[in-house]
């Protein structure tokens, strides 16, 4: 992937930024759109969207992780209301963007919004970024790649974009050869060269990986940054990872995400100022085990990245 005017800030132990998830039940405070009003002091009033009766609903992936608490005081704080909705399944939260169940997500890689919006004819669009989280190999069996035998097994998520980039870490470690010609991002299965590879993949939903690694047929699994904490690992045991401060790294900038209609909704743009408050960014990184690199692109780059993406996986 081609790097464009890419912001990368990594912070040293004090400031940085992930992902979460959200949802409510709350109606938009007319039929077509959940633009927010705001009163004198620039705070939503209480039946308008952000406000106390009407909180902006956002789903996210990992929703216990620190940052989602002191992102939530620092919105009160301004006078905005969130309800946080938590999902484990990577395939929920858009559809319930798309309906209407949520108000935001930030949950995913500009990849994983490019092929949902391909696939479903979405218009769903980010409005911030994030941060980019490296992809990494774990094994509790093996300490190293070498280690690994030949004929072994490796877990990869199931979902295309994630998996897509597992086979590239895999093909970049050494375990794994792709087949000349496969396009690097939307890499399956069928493109490894079997003959040429050390190991075979095993897709799994992403949120099995870990439990994976309990199972002495597989010597190793690729693991999203979400189930990582959570499942107990460290992330400093990675066997292998990308770099997310490569030029390939762009299609995996984390991004808040909103329906076209909204994305000018200047509530939700003060949510995603907030979400880059150094406090919040601290506590991301904090649950990040160190790992994330901060972005601070705006949502026209954002949207640049993501129409490049989509084109090159049609």
């Amino acid at each position: 992937m081609i790097r464009s005017t890419l912001k990368l800030a990594a912070l040293a132990a004090a400031a940085t930024l992930a992902l979460a998830a959200c949802s409510s039940s709350s109606s938009p405070t007319t039929p077509t759109s959940t633009a927010s009003q705001s009163s004198a002091d620039g705070a939503p009033a209480a039946g308008d969207k952000g406000g106390k009766d009407n909180p902006v609903t956002i789903g996210v992936v990992g929703a216990s992780g620190p940052q989602w608490k002191v992102f939530k005081e620092l919105a009160e704080k301004s006078g905005i209301y969130v309800d946080i909705k938590d999902f484990t399944d990577y395939q929920q939260p858009n559809p319930a963007t798309s309906s209407g169940e949520l108000d935001l997500n930030q949950f995913q890689h500009i990849l994983f919004l490019a092929d949902y919006d391909n696939n479903s004819g979405g218009d769903l669009v980010p409005i911030g970024a994030t941060a980019i989280y490296p992809l990494a190999v774990y094994s509790k069996q093996y300490t190293s790649l070498d280690e690994i035998p030949a004929g072994a097994t490796v877990a990869v998520p199931n979902d295309g974009t994630n998996q897509a980039r597992a086979l590239g870490v895999l093909a970049s470690a050494g375990l794994l050869t792709l087949k000349d010609g496969t396009a690097p991002l939307k890499a399956t299965p069928a493109d490894i060269d079997t003959s040429s590879s050390k190991v075979t993949v095993s897709p799994v939903a992403a949120d099995q990986t870990t439990r994976s690694l309990d199972d002495k047929s597989v010597a190793a699994a690729v693991v999203n940054n979400d189930y990582v904490t959570d499942a107990g690992l460290d992330p400093k045991s990675a066997l292998a990872q990308d770099d997310p401060s490569s030029d390939a790294a762009r299609p995996f900038i984390n991004i808040w995400v909103a329906k076209a209609e909204n994305k000018d909704d200047p509530v939700f743009a003060r949510l995603v100022e907030i979400s880059h408050d150094p406090t919040v960014e601290a506590a991301l990184q904090e649950n990040s085990g160190g790992t994330a690199v901060i972005v601070h692109d705006s949502a026209a780059e954002l949207q640049t990245y993501l129409t490049d993406t989509e084109a090159q996986l049609k």
